[in-house]
């Protein structure tokens, strides 16, 4: 009878040490784990952070070509009003986009949009429209491989150059302040 005894405290110590050896295994694989999900956090947050700061920067660059665009044009104009306003809406959410997490900046997007419909789609097609002309800027030419030069306008930039000096001509090709001349010696004035 001492060998069933035996044979059963062994079995019993067979069956504590597999309990032991689980329950570390499982205290391993939980810390593994842990560390692991950690380190994707990290890792996404400190991706967030870097592409927050990039789309904060882009749209604090729209709001300033827009403010640019708006001081060009005349005094009290709608059109000066509807891109200073866009610009200062632009402006207020570069900042939001740059000094909140991530979902508090689109959680403040939703409520902007909402609060704010034209002035969100009028941001929304700048924004695109800027990424396009970025797009283009860096666009390599398929036949040589070479980058084009971003100091050649395309149609889109002339043509919104010359629609701020009252020249709408989509096929020019020139700086505003080259269109202005233009036009000022076409007309014998003295517009700079």
């Amino acid at each position: 009878m001492s060998h069933q005894r035996s044979g059963s405290h062994d079995g019993e110590d067979l069956k504590t040490k597999a309990r032991d050896t689980a329950s570390a295994v499982k205290e391993d694989v939980t810390k593994a784990a842990q560390s692991a999900a950690r380190t994707v956090q990290d890792e996404a947050t400190h991706y967030a952070d870097r592409s927050k700061e990039t789309a904060a920067r882009e749209v604090r660059g729209v709001a300033s070509a827009l403010r640019t665009a708006a001081d060009e044009l005349r005094d009290g104009s709608p059109q000066e009003r509807t891109f200073s306003q866009l610009a200062d809406g632009l402006a207020d959410v570069s900042d939001t986009i740059r000094d909140k997490d991530l979902g508090e900046v689109v959680s403040g997007l939703n409520s902007f949009a909402r609060r704010n419909p034209l002035l969100f789609l009028g941001g929304a097609a700048l924004a695109g429209f800027a990424a396009t002309r970025f797009a283009r800027a860096t666009a390599r030419d398929p036949q040589d491989g070479t980058q084009h030069s971003s100091g050649t306008p395309d149609r889109a930039t002339s043509f919104g150059a010359n629609l701020g000096q009252g020249t709408a001509t989509a096929g020019g090709t020139g700086t505003i302040s080259e269109t202005a001349s233009e036009t000022a010696s076409q007309t014998g004035g003295a517009r700079s």
